[in-house]
């Protein structure tokens, strides 16, 4: 099991910068590839970012390449999601998950979410 505790999101104006962390506890956190995803009201969930277990490779959805960059410290056992140039856009409940394989993408293990509200 990983549990995975999510912090970081709040209110913040367009334009502006956010950081979100995720905490895991639990087994291994540097055997898991780390995932993003984001769920705005009335929409479905969608993909952000994800990080391979070393860190060495990231991917990012196309909405927020140039934006956003995820980040991991193994030591810590704690992924980032440093958020820039928000948008009304990205008003979203933000949630980690954890991989066992970067390529396949199967997210077993999720948080709870952490909102992020941007204002126009």
């Amino acid at each position: 099991q990983v549990q995975l505790v999510e912090s970081g999101g709040d209110l913040v104006q367009a334009g502006g910068s956010l950081r979100l962390s995720c905490a895991a506890s639990g087994r291994a956190f540097s055997n898991y590839a780390m995932g993003w995803f984001r769920q705005a009201a009335g929409k479905e969930r969608e993909f952000v970012s994800i990080i391979s277990w070393s860190g060495g490779t990231t991917d990012y959805a196309d909405s927020v390449k140039g934006r956003f960059t995820i980040s991991r410290d193994n030591a810590k056992n704690t992924v980032y999601l440093q958020m820039n140039s928000l948008k009304p856009e990205d008003t979203a409940v933000y949630y980690c998950a954890a991989a066992a394989s970067y390529y396949r993408r199967k997210f077993d293990y999720w948080g709870q979410g952490t909102q992020v509200t941007v204002s126009s």
